[in-house]
């Protein structure tokens, strides 16, 4: 007797969360009014009460719209509508850097500059000496931080560390940096890591 065919069964549906759903409609509603960057949306209360929805959905839904960059959720204002960013364009996050106060662009990228020279001072002793060695010039802050970069490898610090460059670019060439730059090459020849990561500090301020 043969047996019978094992029934055949369905792929279970994804089940969407409400969130999601309710993201893509606040979405929706933007697109259909015709909203431009900078424009409000109502207030929380207002929306969870005309979407019929709890305020915790609500603003999870409003966290997805800001991590999508389509809204961006500020305190004290509420969600403002942020223009879509076209494929294949600028990041949200590198968009904004011109808008920083350039005090604190600088110190985001010494902080970079900071965790490069910490990952070159554990590079291959043989690489350290080749690209740092002193060889009588002086040193000047392009030469120095592209073997650094070099020693560093390629990675997010590196892809970082160039978004920063262009509203952050390196020192003049001064004494005070060249005093720097030595130390620095110093301690990564040394492989001591703290100290390299150390001499960045207050790199581009000169």
């Amino acid at each position: 007797m043969s047996e019978e065919p094992s029934p055949r069964r369905l792929t279970p549906l994804r089940r969407e969360r409400l969130y999601e759903s309710l993201a893509a409609h606040i979405s929706d509603f933007i697109e259909a009014q015709g909203l431009v960057g900078g424009d409000r949306l109502p207030p929380e209360r207002q929306l969870a009460a005309e979407l019929g929805v709890s305020r915790a959905t609500l603003s999870r839904a409003l966290a997805s719209l800001e991590t999508r960059g389509r809204i961006e959720v500020r305190h004290g204002v509420g969600a403002l509508v942020r223009e879509p960013q076209p494929a294949g364009g600028v990041p949200t996050w590198e968009a904004g850097l011109a808008q920083r106060p350039r005090s604190e662009v600088l110190v985001a990228r010494e902080a970079v500059l900071a965790g490069l020279a910490r990952t070159a001072a554990g590079a291959d002793s043989s690489l350290r000496v080749a690209m740092l060695a002193p060889d009588g010039r002086p040193r000047t802050f392009d030469h120095t931080w592209r073997c650094v970069r070099r020693l560093a490898g390629d990675g997010l610090l590196a892809e970082l560390d160039d978004a920063l460059a262009e509203h952050a670019p390196g020192p003049g060439d001064t004494a005070g940096v060249r005093e720097r730059l030595d130390a620095l090459a110093d301690a990564v020849l040394r492989g001591d890591a703290a100290a390299a990561a150390t001499t960045c500090q207050g790199m581009l301020g000169g």
